[in-house]
């Protein structure tokens, strides 16, 4: 299972964005992820693979396996970005497996991230939100965010939207020259049913928004 993680530089990024729940400023449509959008949203995640133990990933995917990672799950598992007017992407947002084993196959992990000049404008926020309401829609009951201690920020942007504590991995990681603890935070997306129907494909669920 990829951990989400969150740590110093280059400011909170991975589920640390600002929690308020307010729309971003200027223009902007949010958006499924497309193959031409893989060089940007690896450009915003590189500086967190390099410079920070947000991400555990020790060497920075470049934009030919963000696109297969987009590829091999889109249909199963949302992909969203929050584009600008002019055409940056501001921010991405995707839900991944939680655990390979098919007993697993209704609860997720959630991951966003922001790119650099665009924190506390409510993208990320915004982005989460989406992802969630999506999740929901296909059917998925319950979603797991992985970050890496400590980063406030972060809880404060899960907490508001529902997520609680569910316990802290101590010292999984080695990254920057220190041991990580990874906490857990968890949230409901769907009432529980003794015999659940299988997910909905996003396709058809997702509508596209502006702000």
């Amino acid at each position: 299972m990829p951990l989400g993680r969150a740590a110093a530089a280059p400011r909170p990024a991975r589920h640390a964005a600002d929690p308020a729940r307010r729309p971003p400023a200027g223009p902007m449509i949010l958006r499924r992820a497309r193959p031409a959008d893989a060089p940007a949203i690896a450009a915003i995640y590189a500086p967190y693979v390099a410079d920070s133990a947000v991400s555990f990933e020790m060497e920075a995917p470049d934009a030919d396996e963000i696109r297969a990672r987009i590829h091999a799950c889109q249909d199963t598992y949302p992909w969203l970005v929050a584009e600008e007017n002019a055409g940056a992407i501001a921010g991405y947002a995707y839900a991944s497996q939680f655990r390979a084993r098919r007993a697993y196959r209704f609860t997720v992990e959630t991951t966003v991230y922001v790119a650099e000049g665009h924190h506390g404008r409510g993208v990320g926020g915004w982005l989460y939100d989406a992802l969630i309401e999506t999740l929901a829609a296909q059917g998925f009951t319950q979603a797991i965010a992985a970050i890496t201690l400590p980063n406030e920020a972060s809880r404060r942007l899960h907490e508001a939207r529902g997520f609680v504590d569910a316990g802290v991995y101590r010292d999984v990681g080695y990254k920057l020259g220190a041991w990580r603890s990874v906490g857990l935070w968890q949230r409901a997306l769907a009432p529980m049913r003794d015999a659940p129907a299988e997910t909905l494909p996003v396709t058809g669920i997702w509508r596209d928004q502006r702000r």
